[in-house]
């Protein structure tokens, strides 16, 4: 067995523990400064909005060794600002995005752009999204994002209990908030593969804090008979069980999203892939920290707010106070056995010293006495 297997059997064993639940004013803390940064971002940057959003222009351009920094640069002076988006698509060509906004027509462009790059106007390809379309992509994004949010909570609220289901509600939008303030940050623009991207990332984070929720369920049934444990130190114990199960399945899936986002995107140009890959790579890391870090310690937090509970630590602590003095008074005995029998020892070899005392013998004692032989 490897080294991180065994480690995984003695997490499950409670032979090794970390202590994730009683730590959670320090990952509350991590989480207030990211989500913090992630705030700024959408506030003062915001998202970069497709034209599937906002409505625009969309111009497809297929030229033998164009590249997308010199479409960009065209787009750019076409336009008098750096509003364009230029990607590469898979079949080689380049695409361009104007946003509605921009006062340029589509003809214009068409022709300008053409003339630029010396090719016919009908190798540009024009497509025109109107904003009333791109207001009804963004409507039903929203409106299938509440569905989700609501469906989650009233199934958790059903499977398990209201604690659970608030605390993954709020695990899922801090991997939500998180997700969007990336992109504002980075300047990734916002398409409906993003939209994709986010749903998927939710439904991980949901499976990954669901199977810990499961296990914490297990571990913590009739928990107020016993006076052994608390409600957080056996959530803790469970969250240990799925701890390795977790980050096994987040590198698991990050390995080949991270070939989309750093492969795809980045070297081989695939601005496509960006959209969607980013997404999923910040929101599976985002999801497994949440899982683990916050979901659980928050369920525990609230958990420990219920009188049964409340009840339970006092026993608890009651049980252990008792204890520890009967482990007191027993090292005491203990201590005072040995003193004692310290002192007889000491006893016995000073009366051994003093009231026995060998007598020497004589040895002229005898002499002259008859020994008996012939």
């Amino acid at each position: 067995m490897s080294r991180f297997g065994n480690l995984g059997h003695r997490l499950y064993q409670g032979e090794v523990s970390f202590d994730f639940v009683n730590r959670r004013k320090l990952w509350y803390s991590i989480s207030a400064v990211i989500a913090a940064a992630a705030i700024f971002g959408l506030s003062v940057i915001g998202l970069h909005l497709s034209i599937d959003f906002k409505g625009g222009s969309v111009y497809t351009v297929q030229k033998p060794g164009l590249t997308v920094a010199q479409a960009q640069d065209e787009a750019n002076k076409i336009t008098g600002d750096s509003t364009a988006v230029v990607q590469s698509t898979a079949d080689g060509q380049i695409r361009i995005q104007v946003s509605s906004t921009e006062k340029v027509s589509t003809d214009s462009f068409v022709n300008q752009l053409a003339a630029d790059l010396k090719i016919p106007s009908n190798d540009v390809n024009a497509q025109v999204v109107g904003p009333s379309w791109g207001q009804q992509i963004s409507q039903k994004a929203l409106l299938g994002l509440i569905i989700f949010m609501v469906l989650v909570t009233a199934y958790l609220a059903i499977a398990f209990e209201w604690r659970m289901a608030l605390a993954a509600l709020v695990a899922l939008i801090h991997d939500l908030v998180i997700t969007i303030g990336v992109y504002a940050l980075v300047g990734f623009q916002v398409s409906p593969g993003t939209v994709i991207g986010f749903l998927t990332i939710l439904g991980y984070s949901l499976y990954d804090t669901v199977v810990v929720f499961d296990t914490v369920k297990e571990n913590t049934k009739n928990l107020e008979k016993q006076n052994k444990l608390t409600y957080s130190e056996a959530a803790n114990h469970g969250l240990n069980q799925t701890l390795v199960r977790s980050i096994n399945t987040t590198v698991v899936a990050l390995l080949p999203v991270t070939a989309l986002l750093f492969i795809g995107g980045g070297i081989l140009g695939a601005g496509d892939l960006n959209d969607i890959s980013l997404a999923l790579f910040v929101g599976l890391a985002a999801g497994a920290y949440s899982s683990i870090c916050v979901a659980t310690p928050l369920l525990a937090q609230l958990k420990e707010q219920s009188p049964e509970m409340r009840a339970l630590a006092k026993r608890v602590a009651q049980r252990r106070a008792a204890d520890a003095k009967a482990a007191d008074a027993a090292g005491q005995r203990d201590e005072s056995a040995e003193d004692e029998a310290g002192d007889v020892i000491e006893d016995s070899v000073a009366a051994g010293l003093v009231g026995q005392r060998n007598q020497p013998v004589g040895r002229a004692r005898g002499k002259g006495r008859p020994s008996g032989k012939r």
